[in-house]
């Protein structure tokens, strides 16, 4: 007899079935799935046979909390839902409330509004395109973009203080006037962005095994994305041209000329081409916004905020010297103004799709309901039929390409 140990095979009972898949769980804390998501995988090799997601994970109960908060408190809530464009998701709430109240900004708030907008929206899809190009093995070009969305949040903290949590703006416009800094550094990334998108468009869009990773995978027709209720670059990429921002326009965004970028396949290539070509869009919008800025230089229309007393904090050095400032001022931290009664709902064009504000008013002094629409959680819902027979490891690349934010999701 050798030295190697005997096996002694069992016979299985005669009519029992053996497994021949594995589950095995893709997350909640798995660094590939880019927040706390679980996926729980049914395998044949690395083939995915079924797989069911569990959501909730980081729920922090926004809709809840908006209802015992008068409306300016709402907007820090909405920095922690899609925490990679904060600004979009402020701006989505301060709009909808400008519509209950029946507030008209005025034009140079419109025009700074969409540049911090745009802003948001190419680093959204800087974060997302560069960690699909991680996922298929690329880090480069993930290091190489990532100076300018620190450039952006450089412009977010000279507008408002912040750089990822943002709480930026107000009511009725912002809560101060976009200094020379501000413009000085919005000019900057206008000039060097352009060709750092180029480079990063020429790592990848043409490249042999990111193109292997992603043609084909995580694919879904127009027809089965409308189904799902898909919006934004998700939809746009399996070629259904619906924008928010020109179907309904807000923010006087049909003062501006601009193209849908659209795919045809709607696999992760035409998602991620999708969103480099609203990058390019975004920053021709921000150029035109600039040139429209520069007719109210010097005039009195140089504001920065709507004749709003009742939902508008005043400065703070007038509330120090002036007790019409400190009433105005009391009474709206202290929430008792009502609001009037009434039912909205109104959308923005966030990066990841139409981001939703449906809010009911019984005139008291908080929200009596608040919805939001989440784009991602409406994408999750799709995953399991994007990732069916694919691989293990096309699963991650289709997440990172669906832009899934846990926060957003979770809300």
């Amino acid at each position: 007899m050798s030295d190697q140990s005997v096996i002694h095979h069992v016979p299985l009972p005669e009519g029992s079935i053996q497994k021949q898949t594995t589950t095995m769980n893709l997350g909640p804390t798995h660094p590939a799935t880019h927040g706390v998501f679980q996926n729980v995988v049914e395998l044949d090799g690395e083939t995915i046979v079924d797989t069911e997601q569990t959501v909730g994970y980081i729920h922090r109960a926004f809709e809840k909390l908006a209802e015992r908060r008068p409306l300016y408190q709402v907007t820090p809530i909405t920095d922690r839902l899609n925490y990679c464009s904060s600004p979009l998701n402020n701006m989505g709430w301060h709009t909808t409330c400008e519509k209950l109240l029946g507030i008209q900004t005025p034009k140079r708030v419109d025009y700074l509004r969409v540049i911090i907008m745009e802003l948001a929206r190419i680093a959204d899809h800087l974060i997302c395109n560069s960690i699909v190009g991680v996922d298929t093995g690329a880090y480069t070009g993930f290091l190489y973009v990532m100076q300018y969305r620190e450039l952006i949040y450089e412009i977010y903290e000279e507008v408002c203080g912040s750089r990822l949590t943002t709480n930026i703006g107000r009511i009725g416009g912002f809560e101060r006037n976009f200094n020379d800094i501000a413009f000085t550094k919005i000019e900057k990334f206008l000039k060097e962005y352009p060709l750092v998108l180029k480079e990063f468009e020429n790592l990848f869009s043409r490249n042999r095994i990111f193109m292997d990773r992603t043609q084909g995978t995580g694919a879904i027709s127009a027809e089965r994305a409308l189904a799902y209720s898909f919006t934004g670059p998700n939809l746009r990429a399996a070629g259904v041209d619906y924008d928010v921002r020109v179907a309904k326009p807000y923010s006087s965004y049909e003062d501006f000329q601009f193209d849908i970028p659209v795919g045809t396949t709607g696999d992760n290539y035409d998602r991620f081409m999708v969103r480099n070509g609203e990058m390019w869009q975004s920053l021709s919008i921000i150029e035109q916004a600039m040139q429209k800025l520069a007719q109210f230089k010097g005039t009195e229309a140089d504001v920065y905020h709507a004749d709003v007393p009742e939902y508008y904090l005043p400065e703070k050095k007038d509330v120090y010297t002036k007790m019409e400032a400190l009433i105005w001022h009391f009474k709206i931290i202290m929430g008792e103004i009502e609001m009037p009664k009434g039912e909205v709902y109104h959308a923005v064009e966030g990066a990841n799709g139409e981001l939703g504000f449906y809010l009911i008013s019984d005139g008291g002094r908080t929200p009596y309901r608040l919805h939001f629409r989440r784009p991602c959680f409406i994408y999750y819902q799709a995953y399991p039929e994007l990732v069916k027979g694919a691989m293990l490891s096309d699963a991650i690349v289709t997440m990172s390409s669906l832009n899934l934010i846990a926060g957003e999701l979770d809300a």
